[in-house]
């Protein structure tokens, strides 16, 4: 599953990735802070683009025993982030690196 919230990039990168040979992606345009609840939950969640705090509704998302990947930070001070949600639903972070990602467009 991938979400974009312009359309444009959605649809280049799903050409990409059919011509890379991925064809069981499922694509959706909207808002990527707000994930895909429909499909949730996740065991696993990437995002490549930085919120400057972790997106409640991803944490929601995140299946207990999952993890999630993303930058997170003003755009001067970001951190690549692990999140894992414990069996229980307890939720830990931790700093990898400094990184340096384009911010995350959102609609909220």
């Amino acid at each position: 599953f991938t979400v974009e919230i312009h359309a444009e990039l959605a649809e280049e990168g799903r050409r990409r990735l059919e011509a890379a040979g991925y064809g069981n992606i499922q694509y959706k345009v909207g808002d990527g802070a707000q994930g895909w609840p429909e499909h949730a939950p996740f065991d696993r969640i990437t995002v490549a683009a930085a919120p400057e705090l972790i997106p409640p509704a991803l944490l929601q998302q995140l299946r207990p025993g999952g993890r999630m990947i993303l930058p997170s930070g003003l755009p001067d001070q970001q951190q690549l982030m692990v999140v894992d949600k414990d069996p229980g639903g307890r939720v830990t972070t931790r700093e990898i690196m400094p990184v340096v990602f384009s911010p995350l467009v959102s609609s909220h």
